[in-house]
């Protein structure tokens, strides 16, 4: 399956990745500030259409660079309103950004741990793992989705 093969009748709710889903991933590197934040092509388009079919849509992004002094935590909350600024503004929406700083793997809601599913659906109660995906760039955005019961979506 491939983004636009998605079949929504089966999800209600939607779980991102950031760096490599929503904006260009930096190799070797962090997205320290929003001149360095791109967003994918076909990202703003994909985020429109899915506005209209997920009753959620939810970020859930690993960002160890605040943890280790990269970038400041401020920094960080000033990417995350201009991305969600630019995709309401394209006829999209993020319901919610879930954000691990953590620096060690063991945190629980570093992902693969699922941390931060368990706090989607704590603000959000009528998520149901097994109605939700999962799109992502990575093993550890996989082993997320399946250890909290999602499918799961590589990005292309």
């Amino acid at each position: 399956m491939n983004i636009e093969q998605i079949d929504y009748t089966q999800y209600d709710t939607l779980f991102l990745d950031r760096d490599g889903v929503i904006n260009v991933l930096r190799p070797n590197d962090y997205v320290k500030s929003w001149e360095e934040f791109e967003f994918r092509e076909g990202i703003l388009e994909h985020l429109s259409q899915w506005s209209r079919h997920f009753k959620h849509i939810v970020i859930v992004t690993n960002q160890r660079g605040v943890g280790r002094g990269r970038m400041s935590a401020e920094e960080l909350t000033t990417i995350h309103n201009k991305m969600v600024e630019i995709i309401n503004l394209n006829g999209g929406r993020i319901d919610h950004i879930y954000v691990c700083t953590a620096v060690e793997d063991t945190d629980e809601y570093r992902k693969p741990n699922i941390g931060m599913a368990l706090a989607a659906k704590h603000d959000f109660p009528d998520i149901e793992f097994s109605r939700s995906l999962m799109i992502g760039d990575s093993p550890s955005d996989e082993l997320f989705a399946q250890r909290a019961g999602m499918e799961f979506l590589y990005t292309e």
